[in-house]
This record gives C-alpha cells, structure tokens and sequence, in this order.
C-alpha cells in the first residue's frame, strides 16, 4: 500500500506545474541524503538547504528512499573507495589528520570510508543527475502524461464516485 501511494505521489509530481529544476534540485538533494549513511553531519546540512531552498520535497524523500536502497547495494564499493582515499593516498594524509583535529569537522565522520566514499560518489553524480532528472520531468511531461491519462485504469478512476469526492475535498481549500 506504501509503495502505490508513493508512487501515486511520484506521477502527481511529475503532472504538477513546478518547475524541472525544482523538481530536481528536491532528486539530487535526497540522492544525496540517501546515499551517505544518514547519522553524519553533511546530512544535516543537507536537510537545511532543503528547509532554505524552495525544491520539491515530495521529489526529495522519494529520492532519499530509492537511493537508500542503492546504498545499501553498493556499500562494499563506497568502503573500497572511502579507504582508497583516506589510506592509499599519502598527499591527503596532512589534510585528513588536520581536519581529524578540528572538532566540528570530525563530527562528520569524513573519516569513516563508508561515509568517505559515499559521499565522493554522490558529489561526483550531483551535476548529471540534476540535468537528468530535470530532463525526465521534460520528457515525461511532453510525451508521456498525455499516454499515462488515456490508460482505461487512470480512466476508471478519474469516473469513480471515490475520486471525484476526493477532487471536491481537495479543492475546497482553493
């Protein structure tokens, strides 16, 4: 049931009348959530830009929750790459040690590999997965809705009893 209403919420997103770009500055701000472990410090910077910057936070937790899930998958490589940075790299060594010393930058936990790579990973897809979220919600407004609202199931529906006191409901507050 979860997982339909999410869904059902993601489609209403998509038919909205915001724009792309806040649509997918509320993507890439829940990737990043949810591609890091969530207990650090970046995470709660992250969620007051998303207090402060006017994105979709509907898009934003839908992302946070997939990208959970790709996390979760992909840790082993997030540690690989976290240890590869902070060990295997002994140009950075100074850098890490010094910030390790600062007390409000060891509380984001940059030295744990998890957290290190994963962080890396997420920073490094940032820009394309902006630009191809902002696409998708183009295209999907371009090519696929008007698909999407003559399915016979969109088209029951929109003719039951149930949806049309839904719409009356909804639309008293207007």
């Amino acid at each position: 049931m979860f997982g339909l209403k999410l869904i059902a919420k993601l489609f209403k997103v998509l038919r909205s009348g915001e724009s792309p770009g806040k649509i997918a500055g509320g993507f890439i701000l829940g990737m990043l959530i949810g591609l890091t472990p969530i207990w650090s410090l970046h995470n709660l910077v992250v969620l007051i830009l998303l207090i402060i910057i006017n994105v979709n936070l509907g898009m934003a937790i839908f992302s946070f929750l997939l990208f959970s899930g790709f996390a979760y998958v992909f840790d082993p490589m997030f540690h690989s790459l976290g240890f590869w940075i902070l060990v295997d790299i002994p140009a950075l060594k100074g850098l890490w040690m010094s910030m390790y010393n600062t007390p409000v930058i060891a509380l984001s936990k940059f030295n744990n590999t998890v957290v290190m790579g994963s962080l890396v990973v997420s920073l490094i897809l940032l820009l394309p997965a902006f630009f191809a979220a902002k696409w998708f919600v183009v295209f999907y407004r371009e090519h696929i809705d008007a698909k999407m609202q003559k399915l016979k199931i969109v088209q029951v529906i929109k003719g039951s009893k149930i949806y049309n006191l839904y719409e009356k409901i909804r639309n008293i507050g207007v």
